[in-house]
């Protein structure tokens, strides 16, 4: 009963989709949206899937969220894909993931949309502590795409908003103790100059998955204006119709950035 009415739902979905398309199109637009991919391995449990299989399907969200994004012109997307909590986990969970992670990065590198729409790929995070074989894939994908400007493409991958931020901390010290800079020129600007984002602008909109409603350590710096929406569907589960409603409740707020 279940598989028959998804599947009489499916042309009502189609034309809702549809309509909401045009709707949103008439507002404006996020230039940057950020994304909380949250709920892979509770989706693969809810289907009696093995984990590792949760990942595989979010992977191929992951790639229609891009589309999404190129068909509204969003020019910056940034991923959170692993945290550094996240190597907590089991080795066998790791090891997938890691596997995952070589596979996107290379498949970037080759993508003909990729190049077609000049979307330059890049990893945000402590890449030293990744697994050789993926660095190799994540330094493939950035040379390939570096000269890249009509859409940027970031992927979070063993970071932590608090750490980003201790890391930028450190830089600024060593530009205090070699004398290149004095504490007085300390600002909110010289900060962000020494994020991982320090050429993105601040996210518009972060949207979460899974129905959680935090941001777990993620742009913590950056995300000071955004606005948030949190969708109540597990990452792998996200549709064209959710993401569509994640920008018109964006469209629908009164950004004060402040004031």
């Amino acid at each position: 009963m279940r598989r028959i009415a998804r599947k009489f739902l499916s042309p009502v979905y189609k034309l809702y989709e549809k309509r909401l398309l045009s709707q949103v199109r008439k507002g404006p637009i996020p230039n940057h949206l950020a994304v909380i991919m949250d709920g892979n391995r509770r989706y693969a449990e809810s289907l009696g899937l093995h984990p590792n299989e949760g990942h595989v399907r979010g992977k191929d969200t992951l790639e229609n969220l891009s589309d999404w994004c190129r068909n509204l012109n969003i020019r910056y997307l940034t991923v959170y894909a692993f945290s550094l909590e996240n190597f907590g986990r089991e080795e066998e969970e790791l090891e997938a993931l890691m596997d995952l992670f070589e596979e996107s990065f290379r498949n970037a590198g080759e993508d003909p949309r990729v190049h077609k729409y000049k979307v330059r790929v890049r990893a945000l995070g402590h890449r030293e502590l990744l697994p050789d074989r993926v660095v190799e894939a994540i330094e493939y994908a950035e040379s390939r795409t570096k000269d890249y400007k009509d859409y940027n493409y970031s992927l979070a991958v063993a970071y932590g908003g608090r750490q980003e931020i201790v890391r930028s901390m450190k830089k600024i010290a060593e530009k205090i103790k070699s004398g290149e800079i004095d504490t007085d020129q300390i600002d909110a600007d010289l900060i962000s100059a020494n994020l991982y984002t320090s050429d993105l602008p601040d996210p518009d909109l972060i949207l979460r998955t899974s129905g959680e409603e935090r941001v777990s350590n993620f742009l913590l710096w950056q995300l000071a204006y955004s606005e948030l929406y949190f969708a109540d569907v597990f990452w792998p589960e996200l549709r064209k119709i959710d993401f569509l409603r994640a920008i018109r409740s964006f469209q629908q707020r009164k950004r004060r950035l402040g004031h």
